[in-house]
């Protein structure tokens, strides 16, 4: 056999061999995150209107404010949910499958769609939690991110995620600080606007 018939019979072996045609490995994770993540999946398409029910150091962001939650977009491996402030649309909550848990990451954007300095801050879960609720501690990014914006006090923050048939809450905690907002999903409302950077 001559060089060229044995160069075309490799071509021909690799290409149609198990490695040419291996598929993408799966995404695991364990029942009580897939469970989560459902329990939300389940919202997809649909917006729905909350209340601070728990703030120890109230601000002006939040005061008199319509706040919503939209649950816009829905895959196999993320969550896009943006929480409008008022006319602020500057926030997504990021909801992710990691393969080794969750990962809940704060996409602040401006109003031309460019990243905030302070973004992409947030946790990842480091146990099973429930079905019903996950805890997502401030992870590296997220504290380097504070020291370097001399918000030091940010870096024991520990995001709390809590969903029930008819409530959905947002919590954050860390000492001395604890703020939570409850959504009603037994009332869906109008469809906001889509969040700044998003299409």
């Amino acid at each position: 056999m001559n060089i060229y018939k044995m160069s075309v019979l490799f071509v021909i072996v690799f290409l149609v061999s198990p490695i040419a045609s291996a598929k993408e490995a799966p995404l695991v994770s364990i029942p009580s995150h897939d469970k989560f993540f459902d329990n939300i999946a389940k919202h997809c398409g649909k917006a729905y209107q909350g209340k601070v029910t728990v703030d120890n150091a109230p601000s002006s962001s939040f005061s008199d404010k319509k706040l919503i939650m939209h649950i816009r977009k829905c895959d196999e491996r993320q969550l896009q949910v943006p929480f409008h402030v008022g006319d602020d649309a500057s926030r997504t909550w990021l909801i992710t499958k990691t393969g080794s848990g969750l990962s809940l990451k704060h996409d602040h954007r401006h109003e031309d769609g460019s990243s905030d300095q302070s973004t992409m801050y947030g946790g990842h879960t480091i146990d099973a939690g429930w079905p019903n609720m996950q805890s997502f501690p401030a992870d590296q990014y997220s504290k380097e991110l504070f020291i370097k914006q001399a918000i030091p006090q940010s870096v024991g923050n520990t995001w709390q995620m809590y969903i029930y048939p008819d409530t959905f809450s947002y919590r954050l905690i860390r000492q001395g600080r604890e703020f939570r907002v409850d959504f009603d999903l037994t009332k869906p409302i109008d469809i906001p606007k889509a969040p700044w950077g998003y299409r």
